[in-house]
Order: structure tokens, then C-alpha cells, then sequence
């Protein structure tokens, strides 16, 4: 174990940010770069060997949380990414966007601050990278076999890499102009620079991935002929149906879904737009919908010059500690404050809007809201609590209802849904068509990258299993795994 009296002689300490001032002025990343290393080992020491682990059942991909602490701990930075990497493809991403379900297991949770286990797991993989410990897998050699992956966020890419080395031809197929899904064009810069996924691409490239950009499923490339093309395919297309709000004035200019408005701003960092087609620069933005996506709107209007922001959330405000239907080691649901939140801006907690306001040209000027409250388990309206508010661009970040039935892909490959109106499978990932497996948030709705990564792994193994009859690789969880930390 690391230090036995690590979590007596050493407090909690966390990544340092820059200041507000100065990250408002570019769209690095918010954190002090090599801020993490100097203090590292002091944090891993506090993990405590607790004889059951309970980070483990926190984490969907099954982290060995604490035998990297321990190697952390003691400075072996190569023994420590093995360890990283035996569950985990892709590090350097859940340790800057997952929410970190393992903290909220971990057993000196219980009485003292948890184990920054994020923070050590992303010095770890930054480490690693710097040291050179992370290389290409190349298989040792070829199945035969083919197999089409369709998208490429986390789910679809590490579908990708498990059959990569598994031995299988494998092409990853990306509507979008350059591979990632919403890692690529839904997480800002600011929260992950893209560079960590050009790395990993890079890396997934030397082992024998092709990808295949610009090119839709069912659009631009019927699935039977996908299908009739490969041995086996794997869907990881998200959800990416958002939810609509739909009141007078929606039709208004200036009110955009999230996944409109997020993705521009990434362009302008990619140097396809010298600026944004849609910009908060001096105008009042209300971003509805109070998850990470809309504080991710909350950050990006910050940086574009927004003269005021304000974010929405018809849900009551969220307590500090944990509520007693949620008690350890379960995922709370906690007031928190993001690095978007400490630039500024006002949460405005159980309201809901009734209609937008334009101008005579049709732009939205005003939202118009009410306070709610839960009455006998309904949603009911407040009366006499009726105001507006400015708003002159507006962001829709209500979540996700499903994958694009859009395009034709789950008419044409013939796919049942579930209850949910997500994909259905089997155990094996599997779908009710022989040899189409299904991943992340696809089959499971809309959820959290680490469960994308730990879908991506299963449904790898699923396909392996098909395609040779039989599977070395890992499989994290089920499709059936359900918990409170979605």
C-alpha cells in the first residue's frame, strides 16, 4: 500500500487554476500546467488500502484505483500507467472530464475529503506521455476479420483500439470532418486541449486503425452496404437527438441547441473560422439547462465577451452534502461549482421558461420565466412569480432523447430499440442483427465518458467473441448495469 499514515499526516489538495483574469484571455486549458507532479505522491499516499475498494465499483471501467495510487505514490511512473492502462484506453480524458464517481466511493470519503484520485490518474497519463511509456500495440497478427466502427467519441474509439489488437482490420467511420465526436466539437478547449486526442489518434493509427472521416451512415453510406462490406460492425453514434423546448418564440433568431453553438467555438480553435458564425461577444446569454454541458455554454460565453450570463435549471438547487436517499458510497447529486462557474455569472435554480420575446427584425431580446416548485410530486407553476430577463443569444442544454433516427441508420440496418428508445442488445452488445453491436450512448442513453470508454471495451469483446468465437479482451461492466452515478 502507499503511506499507511498517508491519510492522517496530509490534506486534500487539488489541481491549481489560473487566475479568472488571465484564462478569460485565451482558451487553454484552466489548470496550472505540471501544478499536479510536485504534490502528487503526497495525495496518492492517502489512499488507504482499505481491504474493499469500493473506487472500484464506483468507476465503470473498474480502475485499479489503488495500485497506481500506490505506485504514484512511490514515483514509478511506468508501473503506474501499466496499471492505468490495463482498464482504461484513454486516461488523459476521463481524468479531465469524468465527474469522478470513484471519489465519491472512496472509503475515507466517508467522514474525511476522498483521495483526489482524478488528479493523480491524469499526472500519471501526462507523465507517462512526457517519459515516452506510451506506444503503439501493434497486434502480433491479422484474424482476417473486418469490422466497421460507427463514430468516433469515446465509446467508438475504444471499441476501435480493443480490435485493433485483437488482430482485426479495423475503419472508424466519423460524419464529422475530423475524428473525436463531442470530445472533439462538444468539450472546449478550455476544459480539454483537442492535442490529447490528436496524440491518441496518432497512436491508434501506428496500430493499424483507419478512420474515415466526412462520411455519414445512411446518408452518405447506406448500412446494408456497410454491412455487406465488413465482418462485423459496431455502432458508438451517441445521442445525439437533443431536447427541444418547445414555447412561444422558439422560432426566434438566437436561440440554438448547445451542440450548435459548441462546436463553432472549437472550429475557431482548429482555424476554421476566424470567428464564430454564433458568438455571446456583447450580447446577454441564458443558457437553459443547468448540467456540464451548459456550464460548458456558461465557460464558452465567458470567453467570447459575453455581457452578461445567466444559466438556467428547473430542478431545486442542489444541497452540499450528501441527501439521505443518496449516502455513501452511491454518486450524489451535489451543489457544484465548475471552473465555468468561478468566471462569473448568475444559476438561477426551480424556474421555468413560458416564451421568448423578439424584435421586429425576429430576434430574441427577452425570456420570460416563472418560478416552479414540486407540489404532491408535480412540477406546478408559482403564481405571481412571472418576470423576464435579457437574452439575446440563448442555448438549449436540456440534454439528449436518443441516437439520429434522422439519417436512416436504424431503419436500414432493420435495429430494434429498447423501452428507452435507445438501441437494444444482448449481453454480448449485440443487436437483434447478427454481427451489429452496439455502444455507449447508442444503447445506453445519453451517460458519462467513462461509461462510453467501459461500453466501447464490452461491446469490443462481444464482437471479438463473434468474429473468432472466442475473447481475450477485458469486459468491464453489462448492458444491463445500471447505477445512480447517470
Amino acid at each position: 500500500m502507499a503511506d499507511p499514515k498517508g491519510f492522517l499526516n496530509h490534506g486534500r489538495e487539488v489541481a491549481k487554476s489560473r487566475p479568472v483574469d488571465v484564462r478569460l484571455k485565451d482558451w487553454n486549458e484552466v489548470y496550472v500546467p505540471g501544478s499536479l507532479l510536485p504534490i502528487i505522491s503526497k495525495q496518492a499516499s492517502r489512499c488507504m488500502d482499505c481491504g474493499i475498494p469500493f473506487c472500484h465499483n464506483g468507476c465503470p471501467l473498474g480502475n485499479l484505483i489503488p495500485e497506481w495510487n500506490d505506485y504514484a505514490y512511490r514515483e514509478d511512473w511506468a508501473a503506474a500507467s501499466e496499471r492505468l492502462h490495463a482498464t482504461n484506453n484513454f486516461p488523459e480524458f476521463t481524468g479531465r472530464l469524468c465527474p469522478a464517481p470513484c471519489e465519491s466511493a472512496c472509503v475515507l470519503g466517508i467522514n474525511q475529503p476522498a483521495v483526489t484520485i482524478k488528479n493523480v490518474e491524469v499526472s500519471i497519463i501526462d507523465k507517462a506521455w512526457d517519459s515516452g511509456d506510451v506506444a503503439p500495440q501493434a497486434p502480433e497478427r491479422l484474424s482476417g476479420k473486418t469490422v466497421a466502427v460507427i463514430g468516433s467519441g469515446p465509446a467508438g474509439l475504444a471499441a476501435a483500439q480493443q480490435l485493433t489488437r485483437a488482430g482485426h482490420t479495423v475503419a472508424v467511420y466519423e460524419r464529422a470532418d475530423r475524428v473525436g465526436g463531442l470530445l472533439r466539437y462538444g468539450i472546449p478547449e478550455f476544459k480539454m486541449e483537442k492535442r490529447h486526442i490528436n496524440r491518441r489518434i496518432e497512436q491508434m493509427r501506428a496500430e493499424g486503425t483507419r478512420f474515415r472521416t466526412g462520411i455519414e451512415i445512411g446518408r452518405d453510406l447506406k448500412a446494408t452496404d456497410l454491412k455487406k462490406r465488413y465482418d462485423a460492425v459496431v455502432i458508438a453514434a451517441g445521442a445525439t437527438t437533443a431536447r427541444d423546448l418547445p414555447v412561444p418564440g422558439r422560432e426566434l433568431n438566437g436561440i440554438h441547441q448547445a451542440m450548435e453553438y459548441l462546436p463553432l467555438a472549437n472550429k475557431v480553435q482548429e482555424g476554421d473560422f476566424v470567428a464564430p458564425p454564433i458568438t455571446a461577444e456583447g450580447k446577454h446569454v441564458v443558457v437553459i439547462g443547468g448540467g456540464d454541458t451548459g456550464a460548458d455554454c456558461v465557460g464558452t460565453a465567458h470567453r467570447q465577451g459575453a455581457a452578461s450570463v445567466t444559466q438556467l435549471e428547473i430542478m431545486p438547487k442542489p444541497g452540499e452534502d450528501r441527501a439521505p436517499n443518496q449516502p455513501w458510497p452511491t454518486f450524489p447529486m451535489l451543489y457544484k461549482v465548475t471552473s465555468a462557474h468561478e468566471e462569473g455569472g448568475e444559476r438561477v435554480y426551480s424556474v421555468s421558461t413560458t416564451h421568448f420575446e423578439g424584435d421586429e427584425d425576429g430576434n430574441v431580446q427577452w425570456l420570460h420565466l416563472v418560478e416552479v416548485e414540486f407540489v404532491d410530486g408535480k412540477l406546478t407553476q408559482k403564481p405571481g412569480t412571472e418576470r423576464k430577463i435579457p437574452a439575446q443569444l440563448v442555448t438549449l442544454a436540456m440534454g439528449f432523447t436518443g441516437t439520429d433516427r434522422e439519417n436512416g441508420l436504424v431503419e436500414q440496418f432493420g435495429l430494434e430499440l429498447d423501452e428507452r428508445g435507445n438501441i437494444a442488445r444482448d449481453a454480448d452488445f449485440q443487436t437483434n442483427v447478427p454481427g451489429v453491436f452496439v455502444a455507449g450512448d447508442a444503447g445506453r442513453g445519453q451517460s458519462l465518458i467513462v461509461w462510453a470508454i467501459a461500453e466501447g471495451r464490452s461491446a469490443a469483446r462481444g464482437c471479438d467473441r463473434f468474429l473468432t468465437g472466442a475473447s481475450d479482451l477485458p469486459a468491464p461492466i453489462r448492458p444491463t448495469d445500471r447505477s445512480l452515478m447517470v
